[in-house]
């Protein structure tokens, strides 16, 4: 038993480009969040409060680490976006992998005005941390050669990690739809609608007027009970077979990309594209992306037998 456990361990291969691109989505949306924003977004006096960045006496944020003033918040600022870049390129993910948490835990538990997608990087950059440390290669796109018997323990460190990543996904999406399930907005299937009233998440006004036209008919009842279905499906995707993965992913990314439409949600669309992939898909198989990248990926077994990943 134990020497089947073993020989399964030395074929499994997780150090691919799966949870590389998810590395590099999740980067990408905090780099556009502070390539589109200056420090006077996120750090001013708000309501209730004249002090700012948000530091309490034990914050390690970087934004807590210098005095408070717009030239170091800038440096910061900065200094964050060369990091983050720096993990778009796949470069030392066992340096960066610390770092890039570092930026978005800064980001997060200093700055105002930020959405829960930021929330969720946070969380996750540093789940992935015993990953990235793990993870023996120099750049997190490159593929490498492992010798039979070598890596078994980086390998059991990425394995357990990445089941307790799948877990807390699930988690994630099992409290949201509980959550909407305790409002009646949601059970009569009008909430869509109340949402895209909001003043704050509203429709962009090019089309916010047949869109409302349409949701202010029974249509209503498709997107928001479509919602509760698909965050259901989400959560029972934890236990679903492999094969039905895809088909999932396709279905989740749909409605998040919808939700960056009509409500303006990029970075937490970014943020929920990033941690599906690490849900959705095989640790142990390279994607190839071929001609169309969303409906055409194709996913390719790498086994480590000592020759090279085909």
């Amino acid at each position: 038993m134990l020497n089947e456990i073993e020989a399964k361990i030395d074929k499994f291969n997780p150090f691919t480009n799966v949870y590389g691109l998810s590395r590099s989505i999740l980067a990408l949306s905090t780099l556009l969040t502070l390539l589109l924003n200056d420090t006077s977004i996120f750090f001013r006096p708000f309501a209730g409060s004249n002090e700012y960045p948000l530091c309490s006496e034990n914050s390690i944020s970087l934004y807590c680490l210098v005095p408070n003033n717009t030239i170091y918040l800038e440096v910061i600022r900065w200094a964050s976006i060369v990091i983050l870049t720096l993990v778009i390129s796949g470069w030392r993910p066992r340096i960066t992998g610390v770092l890039h948490w570092w930026v978005t835990y800064s980001l997060w538990g200093a700055a105002i005005g930020l959405d829960g997608g930021d929330q969720v990087t946070a969380v996750f950059t540093l789940l992935l941390i015993p990953i990235t440390l793990a993870d023996p290669r120099k750049n997190h796109w490159e593929q490498i050669t492992i010798q039979k018997g070598h890596y078994i323990g980086n390998k059991i460190i990425t394995l357990v990690t990445h089941k307790l990543i799948r877990i807390q996904v699930a988690i994630i999406y099992f409290h949201s739809t509980i959550a909407k399930l305790s409002s009646e907005e949601w059970i009569n299937g009008t909430a869509v609608w109340y949402y895209l009233q909001s003043p704050m998440l509203g429709v962009p006004h090019l089309i916010e007027g047949p869109i409302m036209k349409l949701l202010s008919t029974s249509f209503v009842v498709f997107p928001t009970w479509g919602t509760l279905i698909m965050q259901s499906i989400l959560v029972l995707a934890l236990f679903a077979p492999k094969k039905y993965w895809k088909i999932i992913f396709v279905f989740a990314v749909l409605m998040h990309e919808i939700f960056a439409l009509f409500l303006g949600l990029v970075s937490f669309s970014l943020a929920m594209l990033a941690i599906l992939i690490l849900y959705l898909f095989p640790l142990e198989k390279n994607i190839i992306f071929k001609n169309n990248p969303f409906l055409k990926i194709k996913l390719c077994q790498n086994i480590s037998k000592g020759g090279e990943y085909r």
